[in-house]
């Protein structure tokens, strides 16, 4: 099936107008929607930036090798969509409640997630993420989109406790969510129900240019966030690979929140530079010439250039910051690795406190399934 060209769209190498403070190419810019929200930014706090987003790629690269060599079971790279992630995390407060999709680890690890939370949920360990009040972060959500509709439903209770009562709402909650997330219904109601009550919730949309295969091109025929408005919800469109814009977008939608004034969504326009999952092969729809495009975008080097330049980043730091991510990435594998095999019937155990008759019989079958690998083996 082919598809007219959009006519408001341009290709997927294509940011369009956007909201932006460091460029490619490591200069800081001015941009009227965003100064007033990092003029207290100074360069220790950008190093911090830089710091977690280095951890948070480290991280990324430790869940896809451990996924290849078969100890997880399955991963959602987020390399490329660094800034998007720590800019808006590093703006949150404690008091915040996040509800990710599955690729935010970034967000997760700046939410405090310990090296065990980070991998439990990608092997199907018990309790995985543990307590998400203990951070104010819920666990990944595969079911795409519906993690909006828990946040706004979150955002309708915070309005209803006794602190949030004709004053300032200290608690917002966050919903992020991808550009093919935006095609699904439960983000459309979500947005109803957020404007419709004035709901403390922000949404982060990380337009990420391909829904596995579908490019934002074929999706929408305008930019995400000028979806926003026809609910009745301003919006803002950043450069998602600039970890400064997205800090500021974020500080602004989360006070327009706090104020009473109700929900706003954040467009970050940015690239999945990896597959999908692992499970996905990107080079079966995507051309080479294009990730390259991408890649001399880098939101990583793009800050180190900066700081290099104001003097802010020199080699003891870095090493530091290496050094620091490279432990991370130990831990997260030494805690992987200290996992035991389960037997794969035991996800029948915990389910009913007496004998199920239907459950016996899912058990068998199960169990002749995995019987049925053994004697392909032999």
């Amino acid at each position: 099936m082919t598809y007219p060209p959009s006519t408001a769209m341009g290709p997927t190498t294509d940011m369009g107008q956007v909201s932006r403070l460091i460029t490619a190419e490591g200069e800081r810019v001015s941009d009227p929607a965003l100064e007033g929200w990092v003029a207290d930014v100074d360069n220790a706090l950008l190093a911090d930036l830089y710091r977690d987003m280095v951890r948070t790629r480290r991280l990324d690269a430790e869940g896809v090798a451990l996924q290849r060599q078969g100890q997880l079971g399955l991963w959602a790279p987020c390399q490329g969509q660094e800034a998007v992630q720590v800019g808006t995390a590093r703006a949150l407060r404690e008091s915040d409640f996040v509800f990710p999709s599955y690729r935010e680890s970034g967000v997760q690890l700046v939410r405090g997630a310990t090296p065990t939370q980070l991998i439990q949920v990608w092997r199907g360990e018990e309790q995985s993420m543990g307590d998400p009040f203990a951070r104010g972060t819920a666990g990944p959500q595969i079911i795409i989109g519906a993690q909006t509709l828990h946040a706004v439903g979150y955002a309708m209770g915070i309005q209803r406790t006794p602190a949030a009562e004709g004053a300032r709402c200290d608690e917002v909650a966050v919903t992020y969510f991808g550009d093919g997330a935006s095609s699904q219904g439960d983000v459309s109601e979500a947005m109803v129900f957020a404007a419709s009550y004035g709901a403390p919730v922000v949404f982060v949309c990380s337009n990420n240019q391909w829904a596995i295969s579908e490019p934002v091109t074929v999706q929408s025929r305008t930019p995400l966030a000028d979806r926003a408005p026809a609910f009745g919800i301003p919006s803002m469109r950043v450069d998602g690979n600039d970890v400064l814009a997205c800090y500021g977008a974020m500080r602004w939608a989360l006070e327009r929140a706090r104020s009473g004034a109700g929900p706003a969504y954040i467009e970050a326009v940015t690239y999945r530079m990896g597959p999908h999952t692992t499970a996905d092969d990107p080079t079966r729809y995507r051309d080479a010439a294009e990730v390259e495009v991408w890649r001399a975008r880098d939101p990583l080097a793009r800050v180190q250039t900066l700081l290099q330049a104001r003097g802010a980043l020199g080699d003891a730091l870095a090493a530091d910051i290496a050094a620091d991510a490279d432990r991370l990435a130990a831990e997260v594998r030494a805690v992987c690795l200290g996992y035991r095999t389960r037997d794969p019937l035991s996800v029948f155990d915990e389910v009913y406190a007496e004998p199920h008759s239907g459950l016996e019989r899912q058990r068998r079958a199960y169990a002749a399934y995995l019987d049925g690998f053994e004697e392909e083996a032999r």
